[in-house]
């Protein structure tokens, strides 16, 4: 089952005046949809922009994996673990609530800052709060998120190059920029597709692009 899902329909959230806009791809908040809640363990794909300046104060988490890819920009986090630090470009960042963490998260730079974040329920719950940064990832190295039983895969594919979708119960895709097409459906930025027990998939880029794929258990 290829179930594609369109940037354009995502829930826009956020608090535009304070310079923070998001795309929630799920169920979010005040955004309730009971048909769509989660896909596997993935919770939320969420598409922030922050203005210089902003950002989201101190909160707490629990019991979740959240999982950021920066696109643009530099975010800085601080958590109550003691760590703190900035993510740029091509970083990605984990960060394990485990049974209760709280952190922060902000643009303090000159421009703006575009990012993906992804929240995915564990296979167990509790535990002592994590964080990693791993810098740079490069292109089809796989990034193991073992707790939640998940493999991100970050592809950029040139022009005309294709990238092969994991043969894996259930795959979650969304793309960062580029045209690319799955299956006959043209994909574009924003947009994102569910997939269930399918093999032998690719996609095709038009345009130099970036996806993010998540392997799911």
């Amino acid at each position: 089952m290829i179930d594609v899902r369109r940037g354009a329909d995502r829930y826009e959230g956020g608090d535009v005046p304070a310079g923070i806009t998001t795309r929630h791809a799920f169920s979010f908040g005040s955004f309730y949809d009971p048909d769509n809640l989660r896909f596997g363990p993935v919770l939320a794909c969420n598409e922030e922009t922050l203005a210089p300046g902003a950002g989201f104060d101190e909160h707490p988490h629990s019991h979740t994996e959240i999982v950021t890819w920066v696109v643009e920009g530099e975010l800085t986090h601080q958590d109550t673990t003691g760590e703190k630090g900035l993510v740029g470009p091509g970083d990605v960042q984990r960060l394990g609530a485990g049974s209760g963490v709280r952190h922060a998260e902000r643009n303090d730079g000159e421009r703006r800052l575009r990012f993906v974040q992804l929240w995915l329920a564990p296979l167990a719950a509790g535990g002592a709060p994590s964080y990693e940064v791993v810098r740079g990832l490069a292109d089809g190295t796989p990034y193991a998120v073992p707790a939640a039983g998940a493999v991100l895969h970050v592809r950029r594919p040139g022009a005309g190059e294709r990238v092969a979708v994991p043969a894996a119960e259930r795959v979650y895709l969304h793309v960062v920029r580029g045209d690319l097409r799955l299956d006959g459906e043209e994909l574009g930025p924003g947009d994102s597709v569910r997939i269930t027990a399918e093999k032998g998939l690719e996609v095709t880029a038009g345009s130099p692009g970036e996806l993010l794929i998540l392997e799911l258990p």
